[in-house]
């Protein structure tokens, strides 16, 4: 069973958070939340008390042109970045373990190869 552990996000990270979901009306919970490392019923959360209510389809639209300050758009980029630094950390890992695995495979046609008299 896996032990659950309540994780405190500073009102920046937050902020930051409502603003990517809200800078493109094609993004989802989900993927929000996947790009952060945050669950998407957090992000939800987060958006839900920021005062994004969904539209009728289900989409939040996004935040108007005159509310995009600098801070925000420097604050929308950081948290980018951090997704995607965090993106690219699981991407470097999964390679480090295909490389493993490729390696187990070349030595096993090695061995195979090398019992075979054709």
């Amino acid at each position: 069973m896996a032990l659950m552990v309540h994780r405190h996000y500073s009102a920046e990270f937050r902020a930051d958070a409502v603003g990517l979901y809200r800078s493109d009306p094609r993004l989802t919970y989900a993927q929000v939340g996947r790009d952060l490392g945050v669950h998407a019923e957090t992000v939800r959360q987060w958006v839900r008390a920021a005062g994004a209510a969904p539209g009728p389809d289900g989409i939040v639209p996004p935040v108007a042109a005159a509310a995009n300050t600098p801070e925000e758009r420097i604050a929308r980029l950081e948290a980018e970045n951090a997704a995607l630094r965090a993106e690219n950390g699981t991407l470097r890992k999964d390679k480090d373990t295909l490389g493993v695995e490729r390696d187990i495979l070349r030595r096993a046609t090695k061995y195979f190869c090398a019992e075979t008299n054709w």
